[in-house]
């Protein structure tokens, strides 16, 4: 009995060794949404980071480290975003990094992050001043936030008409999903308004949108040169369907990126021929999205239900983010050791130092997928470039060939205006963490 137990002693201390060995995960925690009416967005986004993940993890993981994630339904709902952070975080030693896909969930979350030491990403959305890494250090709306996505849309729609000047005196409706969403362009555009001396006409929608036909009446009394669609999930349909009813050329109306999908426009048939929105990704095929296809698809391991869906627009911004959450954990392990799980604090440090060049896109087969991310305490943002795609009935096009930026001078100073009364309101003294 003495030399058995001796065994399994030996044994227990052997697998716990093993154990030990074997580097700890990196968890992430994902309030995410599959079903309701913002379904399409949240199944294509979720979809896409998994795939990029387990892609990743084929291969090993990041120097061996294996991404491990949890998915926690919120209907994007804020109050029930909140609770599934609250229940992610302290699983698996400790969310590392969190991404909501709601400005809604990421304004409730947003005071508890630097307290509970997890970074929050906002992929081309959420509160745009948190670009200021001095007074938001734990938040990163990466890529491109609603703010540079507005100054861009007024920069597009002035050289249509022949340069920004020619914008006096028209028109521009601001549709908008009556949210805090659909509230966060307006500092912009009305500085912008004031500048370049074009009427800006504020027309909500209560959310989900699926009656707009007051609305669409009034833009039709008003008689815009442009209209701007602020929409997500169902609105949009029902925007371009209800703007075709009324006889409001397609051509004038231009989505935000959240109304250029194909759930958007698949479901309107010819109504959304011709119909533009903004993007933070070039639409095509790119060897990363074939490498998913071959390696997870065939083999029955995607995520997505469908697999058509693979290099959609939901899908492609899925695995952008991806792409770039792999490359901070990768950075960071560089500077607090290779081959090791890194902590939330470590993770936030190499998130604010992203420096995704478009060498390393190439590397990773997503070359001019998106445009380069290079972060910095002062620009927890890291790009500000975006697109204009066009609906041609059947997919996506991009007519920008190269990407857009707006007045980013303009956007800076309503930035640094904005996270100052934050800080001030918060007690916050803004500086850059080590």
């Amino acid at each position: 009995m003495k030399r058995f137990a001796s065994i399994i002693a030996g044994l227990t201390l052997a697998a716990s060794g093993a154990a030990l060995a074997q580097p700890a995960e990196q968890y992430i925690a994902l309030p995410s949404y599959r079903v309701g009416p913002y379904a399409a967005g949240g199944s294509g986004f979720y979809g896409g980071i998994i795939d990029y993940f387990n892609l990743v993890n084929l291969s090993g993981g990041v120097n061996g480290v294996k991404i491990s994630w949890e998915e926690c339904e919120t209907e994007y709902n804020p109050s029930r975003g909140v609770e599934c952070y609250e229940r992610l975080k302290t699983r698996n030693g400790g969310a590392t990094l969190v991404e909501p896909l709601s400005t809604g969930v990421a304004y409730g979350i947003l005071d508890r992050l630097a307290v509970d030491k997890i970074p929050m990403t906002m992929i081309g959305y959420g509160r745009s001043d948190a670009a200021n890494g001095k007074v938001f250090p734990y938040v990163f709306p990466l890529i491109t936030s609603y703010w540079n996505q507005a100054a861009a849309m007024i920069k597009y729609l002035g050289d249509k008409e022949g340069g920004v000047d020619k914008l006096k005196g028209k028109k521009i409706v601001h549709l908008y999903h009556d949210s805090a969403f659909g509230k966060e362009p307006l500092p912009v555009l009305e500085a912008l308004s004031k500048q370049h001396g074009f009427e800006l006409i504020k027309i909500p929608v209560t959310p989900p949108g699926s009656e707009q036909q007051s609305q669409w009446l009034q833009i039709r009394q008003a008689r815009p040169d442009h209209v701007i669609l602020w929409g997500w999930g169902s609105m949009n349909a029902v925007a371009i369907k209800t703007a075709q009813r009324n006889g409001f050329p397609r051509e004038k109306i231009l989505g935000v990126w959240w109304a250029g999908s194909e759930e958007d426009t698949v479901p309107t048939g010819d109504a959304a021929k011709g119909y533009s929105a903004m993007t933070f990704n070039t639409p095509g095929n790119y060897p990363v999205l074939d490498e998913i296809r071959k390696k997870l698809y065939a083999n029955g391991k995607g995520n997505l239900a469908d697999a058509a869906r693979i290099g959609s627009v939901y899908h492609m911004r899925g695995v952008s983010a991806g792409i770039l959450w792999v490359e901070a954990i990768r950075a960071a392990q560089e500077k607090f050791g290779k081959g090791k799980r890194v902590t939330g604090e470590q993770l936030r440090w190499g998130l604010e130092n992203l420096n995704v060049d478009d060498a390393r896109l190439k590397a990773v087969g997503a070359f001019g997928m998106l445009p380069s991310v290079k972060t910095s305490c002062d620009d927890h943002e890291g790009s500000g470039a975006v697109k204009v795609q066009q609906w041609d009935g059947k997919k996506w096009n991009a007519i920008t060939p190269n990407w857009i930026v707006g007045d980013k001078a303009l956007t800076r100073k309503l930035l640094e205006e904005s996270s100052a009364a934050y800080a001030a309101e918060k007690k916050i003294t803004p500086a850059c963490l080590k």
